[in-house]
C-alpha cells in the first residue's frame, strides 16, 4: 500500500505541531482525518484549534472531522470514537500523538503535573488504543502509531526529569505489549521518535529562536509516519523507529530540506540511543 486514500485516520493532539503535520500529510493522500484535541478555543500562547486543524486537513486534500476530546476522560473517548465511526464508517489508523511535558527534576515536579503527564501520555495512549482496537480489527491494513521513544533504558534519560521519562516510556511499553497482544488480529503497533529536535511551538517556549535553528521541521516526522502507515501491518509491527532511519530506508537521501536552517548543527533529541548513527553515517 502506498496511499492512505479513503482511509480513516484518528490523530490525538492534532491541533498543532507534529500531530497537525501528520494530519496534513495523510490528508494529502485523500484520507479521512479525525482531529482529536482539547483545544476548542485558541490558546493564549499556542496556535491552533481542532477547527483550524480541520481547515488545514481539507486544504491539503483530505476530509476532516473536528472532535473536541480530553483523552483523560473515558466517556469523552468513548463518545469520540463512536462519533468517528458514525461519521466515517470505521477506523483504519490511530496515531497516539497527544503528550504533556515538564522537564523538571523530582523535587520541582508538582504532583499535579506528574498526574497530568501520566494521564495524558501513558494512560491516554492506553485508553484511546483500547477503545479503537475493536474497530481496527475490521480494517484492511490497521495501524497504531505512537509518538514514543525507543526503549533504551539508561539512567541518563531519567535523572533530569524522572516523571516525564516515566510517562513517555509508558507510551513505549504500550507499543511493546500491544504489538504482541494484537499480532493475530493483524494490527500493527509501532513507535516513532525524532532523531533531532522538532521546530514546534513548544520548542519556541522552551528554547526560543536559538533552539529552533538547531531543529528539523515537523514534516520529517509526518513523512516518516506516512511511510510506516502505508506498510503491511502484518509484516511491520513492534518496531521503535527514528524518523530519518525510516525515510532513509524508504529511499530519502536529502535531509537538508527538513532542516529549519540547512547546514546548522542539529540538536540531538533525548532518548535517542547512543549507538544509533544518523543516515549520513550509514553510506
Amino acid at each position: 500500500m502506498s496511499t492512505l486514500s479513503n482511509k480513516t485516520v484518528v490523530i490525538t493532539g492534532a491541533s498543532r505541531g507534529i500531530g497537525l503535520a501528520i494530519a496534513e500529510r495523510v490528508a494529502a493522500d485523500g484520507a479521512n482525518v479525525a482531529v482529536l484535541a482539547k483545544t476548542d478555543e485558541p490558546h493564549p500562547q499556542l496556535p491552533g484549534t481542532v477547527h483550524t486543524a480541520v481547515e488545514a486537513v481539507e486544504a491539503a486534500g483530505g476530509h476532516g472531522l473536528a472532535v473536541v476530546c480530553d483523552i483523560r476522560d473515558e466517556q469523552q473517548v468513548d463518545d469520540a470514537v463512536a462519533h468517528v465511526v458514525d461519521h466515517f464508517g470505521g477506523i483504519d489508523v490511530l496515531v497516539n500523538n497527544a503528550s504533556a511535558i515538564s522537564l523538571t527534576d523530582t523535587q520541582n515536579t508538582p504532583i499535579k503535573r506528574f498526574d497530568l503527564m501520566h494521564q495524558i501520555n501513558q494512560r491516554g495512549t492506553f485508553l484511546v488504543s483500547q477503545k479503537c482496537v475493536e474497530h481496527l480489527k475490521h480494517a484492511d491494513n490497521p495501524h497504531v502509531l505512537t509518538l514514543a521513544p525507543p526503549l533504551d533504558i539508561q539512567s541518563k534519560w531519567f535523572e533530569p526529569h524522572v516523571a516525564y521519562s516515566m510517562a513517555k516510556y509508558g507510551m513505549s511499553l504500550c507499543v511493546l505489549g500491544m504489538a504482541a497482544e494484537f499480532a493475530d488480529d493483524g494490527i500493527a503497533f509501532n513507535a516513532l521518535w525524532p532523531r533531532t529536535g522538532i521546530a514546534t511551538a513548544a520548542i519556541d517556549l522552551i528554547g526560543g529562536a536559538e533552539m529552533r535553528h538547531a531543529c528539523r521541521k515537523p514534516t520529517i516526522v509526518a513523512d516518516a509516519a506516512h511511510a510506516i502507515l502505508t506498510r503491511d501491518s502484518r509484516e511491520f509491527s513492534g518496531q521503535f523507529c527514528l524518523d530519518d532511519n525510516v525515510l532513509f530506508e524508504a529511499g530519502v537521501r536529502d535531509f537538508d530540506s527538513y532542516a529549519v536552517t540547512p547546514g546548522a548543527t542539529l540538536w540531538r533529541d533525548m532518548f535517542v540511543p547512543d549507538d544509533d548513527k544518523p543516515p549520513s553515517d550509514k553510506g
